[in-house]
């Protein structure tokens, strides 16, 4: 328990010190800044990193993410009610924001429990959360500025370019191969080319999931591909065997 407890204080500590860091910057940003909404969604992202060095055991990290999963959903119901609320975190709908966390740490208990719980392989879940993160935000920044070729459907909810879907594809290829190139599991080509298939992937999961989803479906479905590359040739094994 102590461990635990310490290994969530570490979390907890990261949180207070990203949120005094951003909501000082706020200002600087226009009430409807996409940058500062991707800057809010990259602070969480690399808390992944906390979640895997501040416990020394899986499940505690997963258990942290349910935690927080329990204590997001009444703390943010309360401070919708606050004046301001939607423009400091720039929420377009309600509840976007609660649901939009909540979904994260979905994300991560699923992504630790698979990568780091049952491939003993961390990287796995740092690898799918970064596919996902850093694609998703090149999309929104480069769509909302260059996306002058729509995509539009019955199955694509809103508007969304060709542009802004490209570069989710190349952001996210970028992102994956360096954590896969710095971990080394593997030879470079097979990195590159299980990065390449969870780029593309994620790109296409991102274009067709519905209602914010893509938060838990694009990274789930980069881990699918990577775990199904990275076992097939070798790179990883399950720790049962």
């Amino acid at each position: 328990m102590s461990q635990f407890l310490s290994g969530f204080g570490i979390v907890i500590a990261y949180f207070v010190v990203f949120v005094s860091i951003i909501i000082p910057i706020r200002k600087l940003f226009p009430p409807k800044s996409e940058r500062f909404r991707k800057t809010l969604h990259m602070g969480v992202l690399f808390s992944i990193f906390i979640f895997l060095y501040a416990f020394k055991v899986w499940w505690h990290a997963v258990f942290a993410c349910i935690v927080l999963i329990i204590l997001i959903f009444p703390i943010l119901h309360f401070a919708e009610r606050l004046k301001g609320y939607a423009t400091l975190l720039v929420q377009r709908k309600p509840n976007e924001v609660k649901w939009s966390m909540i979904q994260i740490f979905v994300a991560f208990s699923i992504v630790l429990t698979v990568g780091w719980g049952l491939f003993d392989s961390g990287y796995l879940a740092v690898a799918s959360i970064f596919t996902w993160g850093f694609g998703d935000a090149a999309a929104a920044l480069v769509g909302k500025r260059f996306g002058k070729h729509k995509l539009q459907g019955r199955l694509i909810e809103g508007v969304k370019s060709v542009e802004g879907t490209v570069a989710m594809a190349v952001v996210a290829f970028f992102a994956c191969s360096a954590v896969l190139l710095v971990k080394g599991a593997t030879v470079w080509y097979i990195s590159l080319l299980a990065a390449a298939v969870a780029a593309i992937v994620a790109s296409v999961v991102e274009l067709y999931t519905r209602n914010g989803a893509d938060t838990i479906t694009c990274p789930l479905a980069s881990l699918v591909v990577l775990t199904g590359i990275l076992w097939a040739f070798g790179s990883i094994a399950p720790v049962w065997l």
